[in-house]
């Protein structure tokens, strides 16, 4: 397969980036989208009066489940485009992002739901969250989660998402199958203290009075700067904006987790699971969260994701990571893993492979 885009009317060619690439050549569907990707970008190039602006040779941004072209609006404004592979978190995302209306999230400026496409105000892809100290992270997190925990009302968007009590009412089911089929990779105990999670959280009681929409990758690198911003209001939270919501319902402490399993690398060498426990505790406390309720939250998704890890072979570095994570948050760090500083940061062992 090819592994440039050429859009014709500008004799532009993009480069698709490797793991991309290598992502969606692994099923037909993916290949078929890989193939297709030509002629969306044309079309919504055409359809939106769009110039691209990437530099030749330059590969555009992108993530997991798509490409991010830098592009110029016909009045001269910058703008993203950005083309997804269609799945259930790309095609809720429009809905999330015109609720939030640019306050704490990228802002929308157009959408075309049959090819998975935004246009999207630019923001710099140079500078996240990543490299922000983490004092001042926290600050920034905690005011961007303020904004964006909106209370659901009557527009016909929140009718799109799904509910985050109701997935853990699925992993009730789910985990403790999945536990077995993958030959139980890591002790009873762990898998227990996930499942109490799930049975107190997804009680149908709780969808009520607390609910509100989830940024759930609500992490580091998906929060970029807007472009001239500095100083006081950079760090203030408002020169900044969260991209890739995978959004859903329910509560925000939710939220929390993805912050926990990114950055292990800043944990303190001396006690690296207080440091873990503490972090917790400080951006909930940024946000006004419950920081109890973030790190049972904490618990249940690292072990859905060990068990999904479980299943990928070339997966043991980030099994080793989620399985650190959620049995330091659940009190009793398991001894049989490598050393906090030694696991590697999520998506390295994808990149590698």
């Amino acid at each position: 397969m090819s592994t440039t885009l050429e859009l014709m009317n500008q004799q532009t060619e993009v480069p698709i980036p490797p793991d991309l690439t290598a992502r969606y050549s692994r099923s037909s569907a993916g290949r078929a989208w890989l193939a297709a990707l030509p002629g969306l970008l044309q079309g919504r190039l055409e359809h939106w009066e769009l110039e691209a602006e990437l530099a030749p040779g330059a590969f555009p941004w992108n993530g997991h489940g798509g490409l991010v072209i830098p592009v110029c609006r016909y009045d001269g404004t910058p703008a993203a485009l950005k083309i997804a592979f269609p799945h259930d978190e790309a095609r809720v995302e429009r809905h999330a992002l015109t609720l939030w209306g640019g306050h704490g999230a990228v802002r929308l400026l157009e959408s075309d739901a049959g090819t998975c496409a935004m246009l999207l105000e630019r923001l710099d892809a140079d500078y996240s969250l990543q490299t922000v100290a983490m004092e001042d992270a926290a600050t920034v997190w905690g005011a961007l989660m303020r904004q964006l925990s909106l209370v659901p009302d009557g527009r016909q968007q929140w009718q799109e998402f799904d509910h985050i009590a109701g997935r853990a009412e699925q992993w009730s089911d789910d985990l403790p199958a999945e536990w077995e089929q993958q030959g139980r990779p890591f002790p009873r105990w762990l898998l227990e203290a996930a499942l109490e999670v799930c049975q107190t959280r997804g009680a149908v009681g709780r969808r009520s009075g607390h609910d509100v929409l989830v940024h759930t990758d609500f992490h580091f690198l998906n929060i970029l700067a807007r472009p001239d911003t500095a100083g006081e209001r950079l760090l203030s939270g408002d020169g900044f904006a969260a991209i890739d919501p995978q959004p859903m319902i329910g509560e925000p402490e939710f939220a929390v987790a993805p912050l926990l399993w990114n950055r292990i690398g800043d944990l303190p060498r001396s006690d690296p699971q207080e440091g873990l426990r503490q972090r917790c505790r400080d951006f909930s406390v940024a946000a006004g969260l419950d920081a109890e309720v973030a790190r049972q939250w904490g618990i249940a998704r690292e072990v859905d994701n060990a068990l999904w890890y479980a299943s990928k072979p070339h997966h043991q570095g980030d099994l080793a990571r989620s399985l650190w994570v959620a049995s330091t948050l659940a009190g009793r760090t398991l001894d049989s893993l490598p050393a906090a500083h030694s696991l590697p940061e999520p998506g390295q062992e994808q990149t590698a492979g």
